[in-house]
């Protein structure tokens, strides 16, 4: 049977207090696609865009953020992906909503997206998409792109003063985003005042920066990160400087001249980066930097006073990365999967079991030969220094312990719960399990959902989830059987910590040649 399909001249239309936006409207959702939020000169900070007249069309996906590297197909019935024209000019949201009645006042959730700080888009995978989420929990569904890599995070202020927060031009996007969003969202049926922010991998993380970036307080009232707490932007670059002044060399630009790099093709540019960065044998870790505008991470610097009153869910999956790296599968011998064991822990291993089975009772011990040891206990001493910096709001841990029916067995990756949280299983192959998904969907869907009404995760249809402290570490672990449990791995992180390998964390490393870069690289996030 068809779809309700509307699109007229003068229908759907949304009044914003800067003009009027026309979408279409699809079996009783409407669609707003490209909604242009923010301007911004290169390196520079975002700036709102102007009122119009007439009537705008927001019918067609905005262009999104230049990544550098060719994309290789790679893993697409894990996580498909969606390809998109880009360009500088890349500040773009989409929505989805039931209503366009400014009083009705419906719960707003905005998602990052992932790609770290230097690739990725609103729509790239095939799950971001928002009309599932916003028909499921009668929501305000809000999905964006803004600038990354060398335009949003390269720190060019020896140059010039109006530079001097080009190391966060990207967070000032995301800020810009926010501002859009409690101005207008409602002319699309929002609450401006029941914002829920959430991300996953890159867009956790820029979750947590918005929790640290003072601009933002007031924007959004609650926040989930899933899979982005991690370390790795604590980790210290080397001065942006050196970078830019070898850049210019290789552009041969003279140093009075800098301002070229404003406009200088964007593949040049990252070409330029890339071999000032050979040159010198160092790199930047893309990401936010404290300075006066954004506080840094806050298991070092501590939680912003808005941050403690925002209630915070934090998640991650059991096997994140490592589900990637070839390995056993649930069907191999049992000796060959403790041989695999006993190469990561050696004499230590029988412990290290017996504390898996603790952790996970029943889970196939070939999980353990690809357990993540990086996100997850970021994510545990996050909201351990959260729980202990007096917040006025709860914080919330899940784990992803999903064992998937493909290639006899495979842990939940990096990726594997954004389908589900967004209610979207049936546009990813593999999160179709008969059984399974309906009810993973609803308890974890329906968690976000609650979260976004209520500020607490917990609803009928799932066991009760208990809030994180220092001392217990309650964590929900989503599963066949989901549970909430005290201490879950507590144990095992800790000999992990001590017997395995290094956490995985990666010091500031030197980008690919540029012809080797420009050859391709693998998609799979």
């Amino acid at each position: 049977m068809a779809r309700k399909f509307v699109c007229r001249p003068d229908y759907p239309v949304a009044d914003t207090p800067n003009g009027k936006l026309r979408g279409f409207e699809l079996d009783g959702m409407f669609h707003f696609r490209g909604i242009r939020y923010a301007h911004a000169k290169r390196f520079q900070p975002a700036t709102p865009v102007e009122p119009w007249e007439g009537i705008k069309d927001a019918t067609n996906y905005g262009p999104v953020a230049p990544t550098y590297g060719d994309p290789i197909p790679a893993g697409e019935v894990m996580i498909p992906h969606r390809f998109w024209p880009e360009k500088e000019e890349c500040q773009y949201l989409n929505i989805w909503t039931k209503s366009l009645d400014a009083d009705a006042k419906k719960p707003v959730l905005i998602w990052f997206h992932g790609g770290g700080f230097s690739n990725g888009s609103s729509l790239e995978q095939a799950a971001y998409e928002g009309d599932a989420l916003c028909e499921y929990g009668d929501v305000v569904v809000v999905t964006l792109n803004h600038r990354l890599n060398i335009l949003g995070y390269f720190d060019l202020s020896s140059f010039d003063e109006k530079y001097a927060n080009s190391v966060n031009a990207g967070v000032t996007d995301l800020v810009a985003a926010l501002q859009w969003v409690h101005d207008n969202i409602a002319a699309f049926g929002g609450d401006p005042d029941n914002v829920t922010i959430f991300g996953q991998s890159g867009g956790g993380g820029k979750v947590y920066t918005m929790l640290q970036t003072p601009a933002a307080d007031g924007l959004y009232h609650k926040a989930m990160i899933m899979s982005g707490s991690d370390n790795f932007h604590r980790e210290s670059d080397p001065p942006h400087a050196p970078i830019a002044e070898e850049m210019l060399k290789v552009l041969n630009i003279p140093r009075e001249e800098y301002e070229q790099l404003e406009t200088v093709p964007y593949r040049v540019l990252m070409k330029a980066f890339i071999r000032a960065c050979n040159n010198l044998q160092t790199g930047i870790n893309w990401g936010p930097v404290a300075n006066d505008y954004h506080m840094g991470h806050p298991c070092d610097v501590g939680f912003t006073e808005y941050a403690k009153k925002v209630p915070t869910v934090v998640g991650t999956a059991i096997a994140e990365f490592k589900a990637f790296v070839p390995g056993l599968p649930c069907t191999a011998p049992e000796e060959e999967k403790m041989a695999a064991v006993r190469e990561i822990y050696g004499a230590h291993s029988d412990e290290v079991v017996e504390a898996f089975q603790k952790a996970y009772p029943g889970k196939d011990l070939s999980v353990l030969a690809k357990l993540d040891y990086w996100v997850r206990p970021g994510a545990v001493e996050f909201l351990t220094v959260r729980a202990k910096s007096g917040p006025q709001a709860p914080g919330y841990n899940y784990q992803f312990g999903l064992v998937f029916d493909i290639n006899d067995g495979v842990p939940a990756w990096h990726c594997a719960d954004i389908p589900f949280m967004f209610h979207n299983a049936d546009r990813v192959p593999v999160a179709n399990i008969e059984g399974v998904t309906e009810q993973l969907e609803d308890e974890m869907a329906g968690s976000l959902i609650a979260l976004a009404y209520t500020g607490n995760p917990n609803h009928k249809g799932m066991a009760k989830w208990m809030p994180f402290t220092a001392d217990g570490k309650e964590t929900m672990v989503f599963d066949r059987r989901s549970e909430c449990r005290a201490n879950v791995d507590t144990e095992l992180l800790e000999k992990i910590k001590t017997y395995g390998p290094p956490s995985g964390i990666t010091k500031v490393s030197v980008p690919k040649d540029v012809d080797e870069e420009e050859s391709g690289r693998d998609w799979l996030y």
